[in-house]
């Protein structure tokens, strides 16, 4: 892997992982752009390097964990709760992806299944955001209001999120939403779940193809992409904030759709195919995309 590739794929991954447009798409699909072949080597990188993103979250929400920290070191009851919650929310996916790992890979990692995951995402968010139209104050619970069924909710809709291309954010987000957290709260929950959540992805995968993927790239590449994944996962994440609170999720929606359209467009007119499956983390296994070939000539 040259250096130039790391780069665009720790930007790819940091921009996407915590947008609810499905990171494991875009990720993967720039892979197969760049003529990266899809191997062991590969999808342990597309996964290793989001390291980067959990880091961004870590520094951009430290006071949140930090209070989380000192919860349970039996210093503050409210971070105690809410570290308790955040584990209850993680939970379902955990075992789910644990029993169904093989199920997933062999049924869902293929382009329609993907395709369908992101147009009917793009279809719920719209769905949601025409139904609050009009709605100029913003209602619901904070984070500190989560309690235990709440968070057992959020976790439960997190299954979803194994499905190819839905979008571990988009699920966990929308599941706060239609839960009764605000906006904020939502975004925040899913975020701090997310830290849980994708870090044990990635120590799985980390530990598990951590040899082959360093044989493979050598040290400075999977440096890089954690480097570029950090500061553009900041960079995403600040923003993405800064965006909900004014405007909501309909972009995304929007975005989903035409993604799963010119995709669907692409298989149809003989330019893309899937050639082979993937072997995926149990806490996140979304990591194959149709790759994109050129069409055979006359």
């Amino acid at each position: 892997m040259d250096l130039w590739q790391s780069i665009i794929l720790g930007i790819v991954e940091g921009l996407t992982e915590y947008l609810p447009v499905s990171s494991t798409g875009h990720l993967i699909l720039a892979q197969r752009l760049m003529g990266i072949t899809q191997d062991e080597a590969s999808d342990a990188y597309a996964i290793c390097i989001q390291a980067g993103a959990i880091a961004a979250v870590l520094g951009l929400y430290w006071k949140r964990v930090r209070q989380m920290i000192m919860g349970v070191l039996g210093k503050d009851p409210a971070g105690l709760a809410l570290a308790i919650n955040v584990v209850i929310a993680f939970m379902p996916a955990a075992v789910v992806g644990l029993l169904f790992k093989k199920q997933i890979s062999a049924n869902l990692m293929k382009p329609w299944p993907i395709i369908a995951a992101w147009i009917v995402g793009g279809a719920i968010i719209l769905w949601y955001e025409w139904g609050r139209k009009g709605k100029t104050v913003e209602l619901g619970k904070g984070v500190e209001q989560i309690d235990w069924r709440l968070a057992l909710g959020i976790g439960l809709f997190q299954c979803l999120g194994m499905w190819p291309g839905t979008s571990r954010s988009l699920v966990t987000i929308m599941a706060g939403l239609f839960l009764g957290l605000r906006m904020a709260a939502a975004v925040e929950f899913s975020f701090i779940l997310g830290l849980v959540t994708l870090s044990a992805a990635t120590a799985y995968d980390g530990l598990k193809h951590g040899k082959v993927m360093v044989h493979e790239y050598g040290a400075l590449p999977i440096v890089v992409g954690f480097l570029f994944a950090a500061i553009s996962a900041a960079v995403a994440v600040k923003w993405m904030v800064a965006y909900l609170n004014k405007h909501g999720l309909a972009i995304f929606g929007y975005y989903r759709i035409a993604l799963g359209v010119v995709i669907a467009g692409l298989i149809l007119s003989g330019w893309t195919m899937m050639d082979k499956q993937t072997t995926v983390s149990p806490a996140e296994p979304l990591r194959d995309v149709p790759p994109i070939t050129a069409p055979a000539g006359p």
